[in-house]
């Protein structure tokens, strides 16, 4: 039997959406939906300026190339609009749905005696996690709902070290996006970027995937 792997950190935190598993063409299906709805140019190339980006954000960004300005109520239905069908799309994910290397890293957090916590903008992360069959995996998974401040403020990782009891220096958060690193850096944690160097420039680790996650490498 190998002896447990003593780490520096005492908490991993995890984006969700780009790293455990990938909801982006969900997204996009939905988002394209309301765009078409409202005659709003929508393609893949500007879907890439709403990531990271809250859905009342992503809204009004999008709201914003329409032929007509819309009132706050017309905006909530907008937006609810497009969540419900966001959800029924995700009632139809599975764990064959997460990202390669996603479970293991999950298990070798655990393996390793550290605290795991989700702090992710999705106000469906609880769903998602529910279909992948993750979520007894953490320990704390941030409700998207009760955060004032989004990516790239550091609110939701504080709040996850808090719920977890570890200081944020002790946390090590992965993350996909810009925003999501730079919420990682300006909370004191160091951060695990995956995706492209050239994208997550403040990263002080970045892997193409969690396949290539090693907790012992940070």
């Amino acid at each position: 039997m190998h002896p447990r792997m003593v780490s520096k950190f005492k908490a991993v935190i995890f984006d969700l959406d780009g790293v455990i598993t990938d909801t982006a063409h969900y997204h996009y299906l939905a988002w394209k939906r309301l765009a078409d709805s409202v005659g709003a140019p929508f393609d893949e190339a500007f879907n890439e300026q709403l990531k990271g980006v809250d859905r009342v954000g992503s809204l009004e960004l999008i709201l914003a190339r329409a032929p007509r300005t819309y009132a706050p109520e017309e905006k909530r239905s907008l937006a609810d609009a497009k969540n419900g069908h966001y959800q029924e799309l995700i009632a139809t994910m599975t764990p064959a749905d997460l990202l390669p290397g996603a479970l293991r890293a999950l298990e070798d957090v655990r393996a390793a005696g550290l605290r795991i916590g989700l702090a992710s903008v999705s106000r469906n992360a609880f769903t998602v996690l529910d279909r992948l069959g993750i979520r007894d995996r953490f320990d704390d998974v941030v409700d998207a709902a009760t955060i004032v401040n989004g990516k790239p403020d550091p609110e939701i990782f504080l709040t996850a070290a808090a719920h977890l009891g570890v200081a944020p220096a002790d946390c090590l958060g992965v993350e996909d996006a810009a925003a999501g690193v730079a919420s990682i850096k300006d909370a004191g944690m160091v951060a695990v970027g995956v995706g492209s160097r050239d994208v997550l420039h403040r990263a002080d680790h970045v892997i193409p995937s969690l396949a290539a996650f090693r907790l012992q490498d940070y």
